[in-house]
């Protein structure tokens, strides 16, 4: 940086500092921001008994949460379905937009700059149901399939991306009491072949996009599909010649136009399911082995909602966008909460989401801009794109430029810790930032995986939102803690959730027990009415991830290892299956490296690797692209094609210090800190076998894979 940068940098500050000094205590008296703090940290669940030196578990109950006028009359109604919850929403609200969907109107092929072509949309404005006309869609479409076949406790599978017809399918579904499988639309044909000949199921509904792939997936005759139902396309007309003889192909629309006679007729009126019918099979993304079934009644479902309403408020101007995969439980459940709070939820996709989508025509708007919601749901994977995305926009616009706003992005996080507003900076610094997507939101939730401190702290700032970070699995229905919005902390995943139950069981292999100081330590068990019936036909390992205490209540084994403050706040500090022992005894947790490590600039993706006779561990990176050209240019080697730069020993070298150099940065333990990286070209796609249709990482192939260069980093 020149003089005059260092001059202005000066000045900044200098400015920046002052006023804040000038107008903190008017802002504190305004704002709060004392009482703010003081709700930070206060009491949220507490050990159900006091510990003693043996115990080997420990066990929290959340404390009592405050009753809102909604919750008051969700509760009062007394809904012990999916069915009872749409109907009470739909009464509510009958008039209210509830699902909206943007227009297509047309596409058209781009040339981008390095030569490829992408598929760009032409997108108009969204289109809105309201709460009436989606419970006819529903009501219709659930006539629909039962004049196809379907009977009342037969399976259906939902195999589509996330839309206004997956919802609609699926509360027709709960009203006829059909469980529905749901199964990842990126998961390999083995895997849909596998989650379709274990239910049985016979009538599957999917959408235009994704017929294709049943050709192959029905050639295979290993299934019991009879009826393919799909979701149409507004542009092309759907192929449907080439399947199997006995299937019969049905659009979306002819299913409502069927129902809409039965109605007329007075046929197949609707099958109410009871508290204890499947609702939902929905199929892990199998990080560890085949897919596994989760079932999830109709009980399950609600007594989630019913805790999660705590948690979580909204206003009459709220709208949610919705966008990640419904066959995600996560999702599922903040798109009924929507539901439940009358909320509108806006569809889109992760290819039209933002201004820069990959479908997004140049100068045209993403669905965040044209919607702009209020409310998002968020997997750290989009959050940590995100996060690269706005540092590498601010770190080329120049060093001075980004020194600068580096200080301001500081600043504003240590405001963001003291609950001091800062209104001029928001509105002249972060609103382009916020503009990212639409201006508006003011929630995001964060769920599926730990978020790295370093990414929740910056976003919270930039953005101005409050980031709420979620723990919990499929088979607790995504519940088992989430942060208050009083709280302040990052890194953290909350307290237990209302009417849920969290036990810390000691690890001794791990050295993790509930009597280790300062906090108790333990493999993390989750006991409510939100955990599943168990594994679809797999009744041993149902065995031996579920129970039952002995007053009744069910309990599920995470096999992830929390920590509990005196405050009753989780922190997930491990995983058993992530754990690994160095040659001195140092426990490495695998999945908090690789986390802390995606938010270095030149990482893209990250599998950390140790083993237990060598003293560190080692990495293979997925670089980002175009941060890996920049490397390359600074290091006089502007021409290597990505592929070669993967393969150069000086660029790994690069790279390995910008690893170590940011581990350090973030304070991971020497015996952490990767002591080789090897790069890749190859994207991790779920396509790929080596990570799930989530974007887990699946070990063990991804050691098969890298296995030379595992003993190549290691070395003789």
């Amino acid at each position: 940086m020149g003089a005059l940068g260092k001059v202005l940098l000066a000045v900044v500050k200098a400015v920046v500092l002052t006023w804040g000094l000038l107008t903190t205590w008017a802002y504190r008296v305004a704002y709060g921001s004392r009482r703010r703090v003081k709700n930070f940290n206060k009491v949220r669940a507490h050990p159900s008994e006091p510990l003693r030196p043996n115990d080997t578990e420990l066990t929290y109950i959340p404390e009592p949460g405050v009753k809102t006028e909604i919750i008051r009359q969700f509760e009062s109604a007394g809904l012990k379905t999916m069915a009872q919850v749409w109907d009470w929403s739909v009464n509510r609200y009958n008039t209210k937009s509830l699902m909206g969907t943007r227009e297509v109107l047309g596409e058209e092929d781009e040339v981008q700059a390095n030569g490829k072509m992408f598929t760009k949309l032409d997108l108009g404005d969204y289109r809105w149901l309201s709460y009436d006309e989606a419970d006819s869609m529903a009501e219709r479409f659930g006539r629909g399939l039962r004049a196809l076949g379907q009977e009342p406790g037969e399976n259906v599978c939902l195999f589509a991306d996330t839309r206004m017809e997956w919802m609609v399918a699926a509360q027709a579904s709960f009203r006829q009491s059909f469980p529905v499988v749901t199964l990842y639309t990126n998961l390999g044909e083995e895997a849909v072949v596998h989650g379709l000949n274990e239910t049985g199921a016979e009538l599957v509904i999917t959408s235009h996009e994704l017929l294709p792939k049943f050709r192959n997936i029905l050639a295979a005759n290993r299934d019991k599909v009879k009826t393919i139902v799909y979701m149409e396309s507004p542009l092309h007309r759907t192929p449907t010649l080439g399947f199997r003889d006995d299937v019969t192909i049905v659009s979306f629309w002819e299913v409502i136009s069927r129902g809409k006679q039965a109605l007329v007729e007075n046929q197949f009126e609707p099958v109410p399911p009871t508290p204890s019918t499947p609702a939902i099979i929905m199929y892990t993304s199998g990080s560890t082995g085949t897919p596994k079934g989760v079932v999830l009644t109709h009980s399950n479902l609600t007594i989630t909602l019913s805790a999660l309403l705590y948690n979580l408020n909204t206003g009459p101007d709220d709208v949610y966008i919705a966008y990640l995969p419904l066959a995600h439980v996560l999702e599922l459940l903040g798109e009924m909460i929507c539901t439940v709070w009358g909320v509108s939820i806006g569809y889109s996709h992760p290819n039209t989401l933002t201004d820069k989508s990959t479908m997004v025509k140049r100068g045209e708007k993403g669905d965040a801009s044209v919607l702009k919601p209020s409310i998002m749901f968020c997997v750290p994977l989009i959050l940590d794109r995100i996060y690269k995305g706005v540092t590498d926009q601010i770190r080329r616009k120049g060093e001075v430029v980004s020194d600068i706003l580096d200080f301001l992005i500081q600043y504003k996080i240590e405001c963001v810790k003291r609950a001091e507003p800062t209104p001029i900076m928001d509105r002249l610094v972060f609103k382009s930032i916020r503009a990212l997507l639409g201006g508006r939101v003011r929630a995001m939730m964060s769920g599926g995986a730990p978020l790295s401190p370093a990414t929740h702290e910056y976003l919270r700032a930039v953005l101005g939102v409050d980031l709420l970070q979620g723990y919990g699995l499929t088979e607790t229905c995504a519940c088992g803690s989430i942060t208050h919005f009083e709280e302040m902390s990052a890194g953290t995943v909350g307290p237990p959730v209302q009417a849920v139950r969290m036990k810390l069981v000691n690890w001794e292999e791990g050295n993790y027990r509930v009597t280790d100081t300062p906090h108790p330590r333990g493999e993390v068990y989750i006991g409510g009415g939100n955990i599943a019936a168990g594994y679809y036909k797999q009744p041993e390992k149902t065995a031996e991830e579920f129970f039952t205490d002995r007053s009744g209540r069910r309990w599920f084994k995470t096999g992830d290892i929390g920590e509990i403050d005196k405050y009753g706040v989780v922190k997930i500090v491990d995983r058993k299956k992530d754990l690994v022992k160095l040659q001195f005894g140092e426990y490495v947790s695998l999945g908090k490296v690789e986390s802390v490590l995606k938010g270095c600039p030149v990482v893209a993706n990250v599998c950390v690797y140790g083993e237990s006779t060598k003293s560190y561990v080692v990495a293979i990176i997925c670089p980002v692209r175009e941060t890996l050209e920049a490397m390359c240019a600074r290091l006089g080697k502007p021409d290597l094609t990505f592929e070669e730069a993967c393969l150069d020993r000086d660029v790994t070298g690069a790279v390995l210090r910008e690893v170590v150099s940011h581990g350090k940065q973030m304070r991971l333990e020497k015996f952490e800190i990767p002591g080789a990286v090897c790069l890749t070209c190859e994207e991790w796609g779920p396509e790929s076998g080596l990570v799930t249709a989530a974007m887990k990482l699946k070990r063990r192939p991804l050691q098969e894979r890298y296995q030379e260069d595992i003993n190549r980093m290691y070395g003789p």
